[in-house]
């Protein structure tokens, strides 16, 4: 199978549909501040996460491939993580929530391409490398937790959306692109978060994706783990965030036991969190999810789940308990004393048994929509999907016959059988009439003229869940964002700037540091880029580590820099690291 990525033993498992996601990294873009971002961020954090985080975190970095000097190339990580059964892709910013937990669900980690820009070192609203990178892949390391991630896609895959929630996503995509891009106007990003800011506070009830996606959000993303009040850190929010990464530990951020109710605690990714969750270990997690799992649609079926899914205006799949599932658009459905007796969907519907589509029940034949009863016969004790042979014939549901079925709730179904299609263990799953009619009080479901009626055979419904059964039954699964990550456009001054950088890179790789080579970027540094401290606080580093005295004319310049605001804490962080590096090696 050809492919625009590359394929190993793992994303040689992922669905064809999941493909149009992953993007090629396009590594080459990455300017040398970007890897000058990188390596300052993985340098604090690793420095500070040794203390505070899980202790899976530093055993992992190693595992995942991760580098602190270098922005990590997607195929070198592959050749790594593979040996812990995982694999990462690199994809456009944020991606719809169904297609980022299908993903996780094959073991395969979503990575934004991006890296986030200077301007918000300390965090960005946009999902970037190294949140991704560095946050996420350590983690898995500790098989505990690579289960649970491998689980939650697996369940949070099958989570129903609602149609607000498709809205929502794509109002948070532009907001962390506008947010993340230097050259979007204030005016664009005002807008965009008053509609982010407006949607939350009429998204409504929550659907089974939103309340996953908040679970997701408070482990994931922002979990704390251990005792309450020593928690270590494991989300991959806080150890890619050198802000919160410290500030989550204060006692001015609440700490609230893990428990189901989480999935009702929304959150807001433009702001650090006012509370965290601690979960006592990772086992508890999966614990919570199964907890969770019980309340879904997928296991607790019925009427409230066909609802569900009809909100959600999306594919979905409603399993009966013959194990027939329908996938399609749920359009409608009839009720009756709090149970469904009638489901109809509209355009293409593909029918299938153990997640295989029946033969001859595809969506091209099933193009213009499906509908069926659901339940036992009036007055007859024994449900259709568990007659014999001898029974069915003795009903009249045999072929050739003209037959009457009033189901209880109500729906007649009239016409000739002309056959009875199975599955593999003999259970009769859909019954086929010709010259049929389907009426429910006065209402017509289905007319003669419409041709054959194929009628689903369950008596009641046990699941439903969102996307197809038989992910092969519909061509063009899933739906790419129109709106891309901005490609940002560099002055020819930035440009010039990111050659600097590119150039004291290559002093410290080679290890060939001059120090008359210093002083001349600095001063080119000092005259025309009088606020970029992070090329300056490198230079330091290289002068300090060989003991230059041009360093203390480097460290007035910092020092002056710290004055403004944005930078005091971002050079401090800097410099103690910067000495006490050498103190260590000393």
């Amino acid at each position: 199978m050809n492919s625009h990525f590359e394929l190993n033993e793992v994303t040689k498992k992922l669905p064809k549909h999941l493909h149009k996601y992953v993007v090629k990294q396009p590594y080459d873009d990455y300017t040398a501040q970007n890897q000058a971002v990188w390596r300052y961020v993985m340098r604090i954090n690793v420095d500070y996460l040794s203390k505070v985080a899980h202790s899976s975190y530093l055993q992992g970095l190693g595992k995942a491939g991760i580098s602190i000097n270098s922005i990590p190339r997607m195929e070198g990580m592959n050749r790594i993580l593979k040996d812990i059964g995982w694999a990462a892709v690199s994809v456009d910013g944020f991606i719809p929530p169904n297609a980022f937990m299908e993903f996780q669900a094959y073991n395969v980690l979503v990575i934004a391409s991006d890296i986030r820009t200077i301007d918000h070192i300390t965090y960005t609203p946009a999902p970037d490398i190294i949140h991704e990178a560095a946050g996420h892949a350590p983690i898995i390391a500790n098989p505990e937790y690579a289960e649970y991630l491998r689980r939650f896609g697996e369940i949070g895959s099958k989570a129903i959306s609602s149609s607000k929630d498709t809205e929502m996503y794509e109002a948070i995509r532009l907001l962390s692109i506008l947010k993340e891009d230097p050259n979007s106007t204030q005016k664009d990003i005002n807008e965009a978060q008053n509609k982010v800011e407006f949607l939350q506070q009429n998204i409504g009830e929550l659907s089974e994706m939103a309340q996953i996606r908040n679970l997701h959000w408070w482990t994931v993303e922002y979990g704390l783990i251990g005792d309450l009040k020593t928690p270590k850190i494991y989300g991959a929010g806080l150890l890619s965030s050198i802000g919160e990464s410290k500030s989550c530990l204060q006692s001015e951020v609440k700490k609230v036991s893990y428990t189901i109710e989480a999935a009702k605690q929304n959150f807001d990714i433009t702001k650090p969190q006012p509370q965290l969750f601690v979960t006592p270990d990772f086992a508890h997690l999966s614990m919570v999810l199964e907890q969770f799992s019980n309340t879904m649609g997928l296991r607790k079926g019925g009427l409230q789940g066909i609802y569900k899914l009809i909100d959600s205006k999306n594919l979905g799949t409603l399993e009966l308990s013959t194990g027939l599932q329908v996938s399609g658009v749920f359009e409608n459905v009839i009720s009756h004393e709090g149970q469904p007796i009638y489901f109809q969907t509209i355009g293409p519907t593909s029918l299938a048994t153990r997640d295989r589509e029946l033969i001859g029940h595809g969506t091209h034949y099933h193009a213009s929509g499906f509908g069926s009863p659901v339940g036992k016969l009036k007055g007859i004790n024994i449900p259709i999907e568990n007659m014999s042979p001898r029974d069915l014939e003795a009903y009249q549901i045999y072929e050739g016959k003209q037959t009457t079925l009033e189901f209880e709730g109500g729906v007649l179904v009239q016409g000739e059988v002309i056959t009875g299609t199975r599955d593999l263990k003999g259970r009769i799953v859909v019954v086929s009439f010709k010259n049929c009619t389907v009426t429910f009080e006065n209402q017509v479901l289905f007319k003669p003229e419409w041709g054959i009626y194929d009628m689903a055979v369950g008596k009641e419904v046990i699941s439903t869940y969102a996307g197809p059964a038989d992910i092969n039954s519909f061509e063009d699964l899933g739906k790419v964002s129109e709106t891309k990550t901005h490609k940002i456009v560099y002055s020819e001054a930035e440009k010039h700037l990111y050659k600097l950088y590119e150039k004291v890179r290559g002093f410290r790789e080679d290890n060939t540091i001059i120090e008359n080579q210093l002083l001349e970027v600095f001063l080119m540094l000092k005259d025309t880029y009088k606020n970029d401290w992070l090329l300056t606080l490198e230079l330091y580093e290289l002068a300090f580590q060989k003991d230059f005295s041009v360093q203390k004319v480097f460290l007035t310049r910092l020092e002056k820099l710290q004055e403004n605001t944005k930078f005091t804490k971002l050079i401090a962080k800097g410099l103690e690291l910067i000495h006490r590096k050498k103190i260590q090696k000393s």
